[in-house]
């Protein structure tokens, strides 16, 4: 069994899915409604529909005949703080590469483009 956090990152893992949801967070949508900026069938939807539906993204109402789909922000909140952990990782990596830079500029360094080229000593002196 996969777990949430991998189905929540598999289904945003294709480009046409987090169109949908881009599309579902300004309000609920029928299958109809959410294929009009694409180019493929009522069925190709609906099939990324029900793996965003597998994920927890989506959910599916009843309305007459209609079906219309509505995000469900949940798995979202939760795939932003595992991401949200490594946010120490950047800013200790980042801190670390600020305080190096900081010491080459002390010595006098250069730390921008590319280094300067070493001489060659010439032995024929």
């Amino acid at each position: 069994m996969t777990d949430a956090l991998s189905l929540t990152f598999s289904a945003l893992a294709d480009p046409t899915r987090r169109a949908i949801l881009a599309r579902l967070s300004e309000g609920e949508a029928t299958v109809g409604q959410l294929a009009e900026p694409f180019d493929m069938t009522f069925a190709a939807v609906s099939k990324h529909l029900r793996v965003l539906e597998g994920a927890g993204l989506v959910t599916r109402g009843r309305n007459a005949q209609f079906r219309p789909a509505r995000l469900d922000p949940r798995p979202l909140a939760a795939a932003s703080d595992w991401i949200g952990g490594y946010a120490q990782f950047w800013d200790d990596s980042l801190g670390a590469l600020d305080q190096y830079l900081n010491a080459l500029q002390q010595l006098g360094a250069p730390t921008g483009g590319t280094a300067a080229p070493l001489e060659k000593e010439n032995d024929h002196d």
